[in-house]
């Protein structure tokens, strides 16, 4: 499953294998292949340039560096006016040939092979044998194409399984369509009803009446109470709120084409970038609910937005430190170079804390939320309930997870399966259906723990949405087993949950922040209807 990966002219290599009747495309190329018992390298490559012709005599000299088209002059004087050419395709064609490596010994690198080579990519000759050298060799065809340097990229971004995209985004319309009339009957039927009931009734009925209560209704002096761990629960709304603003800017500047494929290397900056700038909404959400927990008191907002800046980046850290120690052992070229550690250190504390402290202070000086009805100064007995709550909550997941899961396949895919992701537009429309669908879920699960007379729902409704993690991990070792079998040894594999715990960790704290402010949004609206003395 080892890939090959080449580059040229910032095109990766592309591969076709026809398989029943169907030409598939890949970048790179495999190490090798297992055929019954015996494994064969693919030590001859056979490389196609596809170049196109520039219409204007004299342009190596005109143009610029960086992602301009770069232009293969032509040989002979430097002011000669025959047109240059551009690169414009990079095909490979992997093949396993019987060297013979007495007549390659003696040859230096770059020197011509002896005699004629038959690349047959369907046919393998030569296996490893232990402690037998092995000779590599290449060919490479230039061709001339009709492809324009504007379209040269068309044949790795070709749409392929729009129609799989399209059936995704219509389940997941059904299952918001599904929830948003639950919410709507809430909203309009129960809600409205017990309203006007509650309203209508004197103040002698009322006193009669409340021992006949039940619901939302009786938690009325509890249900603002601050839950156990609120500076985690402040943390953690606060770099949810933060994930979940880099993931929606990023896909839609690359939505927009703004950070194409093509480009190698800008989707990865244009995250980092607008996590770092998104720090001061993480501080400001962070310590305004802190305050708002706290009625207003603004003491401790420093150590909260401290905490903010430092919780997911910290986890982050120490999962990729942990990964990447296991990467120098193994002397991979993988391992992220100790240069590159000291920046992303000083990207973390120059700029991204400094950021959050600066969000944190506007937090702590806007004014905090007013809940509308007053805390009890004695907590009331949560009745028994006939199944625990928790169940509900980690059930509750499925639903997000059934609105991102296709996705999650083709973004797995090229992450681990060396593919090119460009559906960004796609992706865009799921996330935002993901977010309307953890807000919907979160909320009905709100209520209906209300109901019950259960005045907890704080923690409840961050993870009711966040609980899609859950299931999203349980995919990734699914993922691992069947998809990525072949994977050997026990260091890949730690690798490959190391990335899926990270990028899991994530998901859960943007999809909780999203389920907690809006079941904060509805209680506050719910109990801000109630007109109590």
């Amino acid at each position: 499953m080892y890939q090959v990966n080449l580059i040229l002219d910032n095109l990766p290599a592309i591969r076709y294998i026809k398989k029943d009747k169907y030409l598939l495309r890949s970048t790179g190329y495999p190490v090798g292949i297992k055929v019954q018992d015996a494994y064969y390298l693919f030590n001859h490559l056979k490389l196609t340039v596809l170049v196109h012709k520039y219409e204007e005599a004299n342009v190596a000299r005109v143009m610029g560096t960086g992602d301009a088209a770069e232009v293969i002059p032509t040989v002979g004087n430097s002011g000669s006016d025959a047109p240059g050419y551009m690169v414009v395709g990079f095909e490979v064609v992997p093949c396993n040939v019987q060297h013979n490596t007495d007549s390659v010994k003696n040859l230096n690198i770059y020197d011509k092979y002896p005699s004629q080579i038959k690349c047959d990519p369907t046919t393998v000759t030569s296996y490893i044998k232990e402690n037998e050298p092995m000779a590599f060799t290449y060919e490479v065809s230039f061709v001339e194409s009709d492809i324009k340097w504007p379209s040269r990229w068309d044949a790795y971004l070709k749409m392929e399984g729009s129609k799989v995209h399209w059936f995704s985004i219509l389940n997941s319309l059904m299952v918001i369509t599904f929830l948003a009339g639950i919410v709507l009957v809430i909203f309009l039927r129960t809600v409205r009803r017990d309203l006007a009931q509650y309203e209508e009734l004197d103040k002698e009925a009322q006193a009669q009446m409340n021992e006949e209560l039940s619901g939302w209704k009786l938690v009325v002096g509890d249900v603002f109470r601050a839950p156990s761990n609120p500076s985690l629960l402040c943390v953690m709304v606060g770099d949810g709120v933060q994930i979940l603003g880099m993931a929606i800017v990023t896909i839609l500047f690359a939505a927009l084409g703004f950070m194409s494929p093509a480009s190698r290397g800008t989707l990865i900056t244009g995250m980092l970038f607008f996590y770092m700038i998104l720090g001061i909404a993480a501080g400001y959400v962070a310590t305004r609910l802190w305050r708002t927990m706290f009625c207003g008191d603004h003491k401790g907002w420093v150590s909260v937005s401290w905490r903010v800046a430092c919780f997911f980046p910290g986890i982050a850290f120490l999962i990729l430190t942990t990964l990447n120690f296991l990467l120098w052992g193994s002397h991979s070229t993988g391992a992220i170079p100790f240069s590159l550690f000291v920046v992303l250190i000083l990207l973390w504390f120059c700029i991204s804390v400094p950021l959050t402290l600066v969000g944190g202070y506007f937090g702590a000086k806007a004014p905090h939320i007013e809940y509308p009805v007053r805390t009890n100064q004695i907590p009331r007995e949560i009745p028994p309930q006939k199944y625990p709550s928790w169940l509900l909550v980690l059930g509750a997941g499925t639903l997000p997870f059934g609105t991102l899961f296709i996705e999650l396949f083709f973004i797995m895919s090229s992450i681990w399966m060396g593919g090119v992701y460009y559906v960004f537009g796609f992706l865009f429309i799921v996330m935002i259906l993901l977010v309307v669908v953890c807000a919907e879920v979160s909320l009905v699960l709100t209520y209906m723990h209300l109901c019950v007379e259960d005045w907890k729902w704080w923690w409840k409704s961050f993870f009711a949405s966040g609980s899609v993690a859950i299931y999203i991990f349980l995919y990734s070792i699914n993922y691992l087993v069947f998809d990525l079998k072949s994977l050997s040894g026990p260091v890949s594999a730690t690798l490959y949950l190391g990335y899926s715990l990270f990028m899991v960790l994530a998901i859960m704290l943007a999809t909780g922040a999203v389920g907690f402010l809006s079941s904060f949004w509805f209680v506050h609206y719910l109990f801000s209807s109630v007109k109590l003395d």
